[in-house]
């Protein structure tokens, strides 16, 4: 038994596939999804999407979204995608300690739009990076 998985942005579909088992990083915490499970629609967060299809583990960086599981159908709807595998790792960590310098500079500082959009490039930067890697 197995899940189909559904990744779509508006520019692309990122993932349309099978899955054994997929990891949702849901605006309350990481859902795991399996074969069977009960229908349900949540909110995605910044986060890693993680899919363990024939036997490997694959990462995606979502922006942001929703998730809706029916009937074994997992349908994802985000902003933003973009599979782990086509993050360059030296690209995407120098991102992250650009936004995390720009982020740090407004430490202390009151809340902004400027300080929320340091730290919104700050999160999404680190999720690339956390898609970069393979492990669970």
């Amino acid at each position: 038994m197995s899940l189909t998985l559904r990744v779509l942005a508006p520019d692309q579909s990122v993932f349309d596939g099978t899955a054994e088992e997929v990891i949702l990083p849901s605006t309350t915490g990481l859902v795991g999804i399996l074969p069977g499970h009960i229908s349900m629609v949540t909110a995605l967060d910044i986060g890693v999407l993680r899919v363990l299809a024939n036997g490997t583990w694959n990462s995606i960086a979502l922006m942001g979204g929703f998730a809706e599981v029916e009937s074994d159908d997992v349908t994802v709807l985000v902003n933003g995608a973009e599979l782990g595998s086509n993050i360059d790792a030296n690209t995407a960590q120098i991102e992250l300690e650009k936004a995390k310098a720009e982020f740090n500079q407004l430490e202390g500082e009151p809340a902004s739009p400027q300080k929320l959009k340091a730290e919104k490039q700050f999160h999404r930067a680190r999720v690339r990076v956390q898609a970069t890697k393979t492990t669970v």
